[in-house]
């Protein structure tokens, strides 16, 4: 037998990607969420590699080793780059037809969320345009938003319904999601939140309006498995305590996991009642108390913070990040996009929480990856790049991961890969329309 012939063959991969000056892996963290100084620790590679075969990494580590064990036709070179897993928003409301820039110049003179709210706009007002709307509509205007997403580097998205608030559009916007999810190269996760806002029919009778939810939304969300999730706004003028409690009970019967939008315009008890109910996250949790973010961390609740919502506000209010690492919660970001925040980049995401709840860099790559992946209970597939994990990969035009945050103005993004192929290509598509839709 010749020397030639006792040498091992290199497997063969379908995309090799190379000479990263950053290869950021957060491994190790699929088991549960990173928190304290765990949010630190990116796992990152210098000149670091990785190989892709069938949608899934087969390989990770030094370039030189990667190359060593494995062989492919398509390899990519990310000299002066940095890698890392795909951004994964924890909390959007996708679905929605119409706009509302009346009330950003509204809110720019002084106005007050509920003011609007009460007043029949904000969620309302979106509600009258996304009843009007087919369902061939939504799911264009939502391919068009989930486009933007992916360009930016977002590659898992979940989203709420909520701007229905009757049984009909409630399940409009959930079949619009799955018809998404089917037609998109991002993976879109659905939660069901009937109980968004009280709609105009049962004004003055929020308590009818829970029964709804309650007892004909629930059971029809579940009996056609729409959603994985069950979430409301519980929020002084909105849904009280109690009112949170039930629905949240009622979804758990119904095998929806709990989600809690929280103590975001008022010290309500919204931490206190994710814990209670175990819910796998808390979201907003601008006014939350100690007592409250304790118990979350008793409970292993996520809180998903929301820098962009709060800065949409305008009044000068952020979740205190320090203070919740602090308690020991950990910490995950979404874009809470929707009618009055327009964001579809979580890299302006990251530039907030950098800038205003004094994340730095790398809690907020956590925060964005490998947390926000366990706040959609997604960790065991993306959010960090692993062997066996979904092949969800940015480049990122950057030599370093500390220029997120850093450099906020513009797409940073090089290449976008979900399921192992390459969708956005910023240098093969300059100047051109990218593909970004789903191909089988």
């Amino acid at each position: 037998m010749s020397k030639a012939s006792r040498v091992k063959a290199k497997e063969k991969a379908d995309l090799l990607i190379v000479n990263a000056d950053e290869l950021i892996t957060l491994d190790g963290g699929s088991q549960k969420p990173r928190a304290g100084k765990q949010m630190q620790e990116l796992g990152i590679i210098r000149d670091g590699g990785i190989a892709v075969k069938d949608g899934k990494i087969v390989a990770v580590g030094k370039s030189a080793e990667v190359r060593h064990n494995i062989r492919a036709e398509n390899v990519v070179s990310a000299d002066g780059k940095t890698i890392l897993p795909g951004f994964v928003d924890a909390h959007t409301h996708l679905i929605f037809a119409g706009s509302r820039e009346d009330e950003f110049q509204m809110r720019i003179e002084g106005a007050y969320y509920l003011e609007i709210l009460n007043a029949g706009g904000g969620i309302l007002k979106t509600v009258r345009e996304t009843r009007k709307a087919s369902i061939d509509r939504l799911a264009d205007v939502g391919l068009e938003r989930l486009d933007a997403m992916l360009e930016h580097g977002t590659t898992t998205v979940e989203a709420k319904s909520g701007y229905g608030l009757i049984t009909r559009d409630e399940l409009k916007i959930l079949e619009v999601m799955k018809r998404l999810n089917q037609l998109h190269s991002v993976d879109v996760v659905p939660t069901f939140m009937g109980a968004h806002a009280v709609p105009p029919e049962f004004k003055g009778n929020t308590q009818g309006y829970v029964d709804l939810v309650t007892d004909e939304m629930l059971p029809k969300v579940a009996e056609k498995g729409l959603a994985e999730f069950c979430d409301v706004f519980c929020e002084k003028g909105v849904f009280n305590l109690e009112q949170s409690r039930r629905i949240l009970i009622a979804g758990k019967s119904f095998g929806l996991k709990p989600k809690v939008h929280a103590d975001e315009l008022s010290m309500l008890g919204g931490a206190e009642l994710a814990a209670d109910v175990e819910a796998v996250s808390a979201d907003h949790l601008l006014f939350s108390c100690d007592e409250g973010l304790r118990a979350m961390a008793k409970k292993n609740v996520i809180a998903v913070l929301l820098p962009a919502a709060a800065f949409s506000l305008m009044n000068n209010k952020f979740a205190d990040a320090r203070r919740i690492i602090d308690l020991g919660v950990p910490i995950a970001l979404g874009s809470d996009f929707n009618p009055s925040c327009w964001i579809e980049n979580m890299q302006l995401v990251i530039g907030f929480a950098c800038n205003f709840m004094r994340l730095t860099p790398a809690e907020a790559i956590t925060a964005t990856t490998i947390n926000a992946a366990h706040a959609i209970n997604r960790a065991p597939e993306v959010g960090s790049l692993e062997i066996g994990k979904k092949a969800d990969i940015l480049i990122l035009d950057v030599p370093n991961h500390k220029n997120l945050g850093y450099r906020f103005g513009a797409n940073l993004v090089d290449k976008v890969i979900k399921n192992g192929r390459i969708v956005v290509d910023k240098e093969e598509k300059r100047g051109e329309p990218m593909v970004l839709r789903r191909v089988e």
